[in-house]
C-alpha cells in the first residue's frame, strides 16, 4: 500500500461518530442489549470454524467493548448490523485497523461476522457495501483490504461481489506454524476500482 501509515494516521482523526444505513439494514452503536446475542454469536462452532476457537462470554463482551470504544475514538469500526424489518441485531460489519505485525498492514480491513441464521440472505455483502461507501467516500482511503482463511470460500465470495481482487496469501504471526488456519488469503480493493465498479452500478 502506497503512503499507507499517513493514510491510516490521517483517518483516526476524530470525525463525529458515523451511523449508516442500507436497504434493509442499519449499522449502528453497539448497546448493553447486544451483548447476548453477540455472546451466542461468538459461541457457535459453526460461525467461528475459521477462527481459533469460539468466544467465551467474557471474551465477547471485552470484544464488543474494544468494538464501542475504537468507534469512539475513530468516529468508525466494526458496528452492531441491525436488521431494519424487526430490529433483531444479526452481526457485526464495518471497518478497523488490524493488527500492525501484518505483513499488509498499516491497512484498513472490512470485516463481517454474522449469526448464522442470517447466512444466505446478502446481508454480509450489502453491510459491507454499506461500510465501503464510508470508507472511500467519507473517509477518502486509497485502498480497503479483507482477508480470511483459505477454506472459508463464504466470505470469500463475498469479497469477490464487492470487486475485491485475490492479493497472495500470508501467513498470521499469532498462530502456531501448524495451525490449519495460519495461512490467509488477502483481497484488495482501490479507491478507483470501486469508483468505477459503483458508476456502472447506477
Amino acid at each position: 500500500m502506497h503512503g499507507g501509515e499517513a493514510m491510516v494516521n490521517r483517518v483516526a482523526l476524530p470525525v463525529g461518530l458515523i451511523e449508516l444505513e442500507s436497504r434493509r439494514l442499519r449499522l449502528r452503536q453497539w448497546r448493553a442489549a447486544d451483548r447476548a446475542p453477540f455472546a451466542a454469536l461468538n459461541a457457535d462452532p459453526a460461525v467461528m470454524a475459521h477462527f481459533p476457537a469460539p468466544l467465551t462470554r467474557q471474551a465477547s463482551d471485552a470484544m464488543l467493548a474494544r468494538c464501542a470504544e475504537l468507534i469512539v475514538m475513530r468516529g468508525w469500526g466494526f458496528w452492531a448490523l441491525e436488521r431494519k424489518a424487526d430490529g433483531a441485531f444479526i452481526g457485526l460489519a464495518g471497518l478497523h485497523v488490524p493488527d500492525a505485525r501484518l505483513p499488509c498492514a498499516p491497512c484498513v480491513e472490512i470485516g463481517w461476522r454474522l449469526a448464522a441464521a442470517y447466512w444466505g440472505q446478502g446481508y454480509a455483502t450489502e453491510a459491507a457495501g454499506a461500510a465501503l461507501a464510508v470508507a472511500f467516500d467519507r473517509l477518502g482511503l486509497d485502498e480497503v483490504v479483507s482477508f480470511t482463511t483459505l477454506t472459508n470460500t463464504r466470505s470469500q465470495a463475498v469479497m469477490q461481489r464487492l470487486g475485491m481482487r485475490p492479493a497472495g496469501c500470508f501467513a498470521h504471526p499469532a498462530l502456531a506454524e501448524d495451525s490449519p488456519l495460519r495461512t490467509l488469503c488477502l483481497y484488495r480493493l482501490s479507491r478507483t476500482r470501486w469508483q468505477d465498479t459503483h458508476n456502472q452500478k447506477e
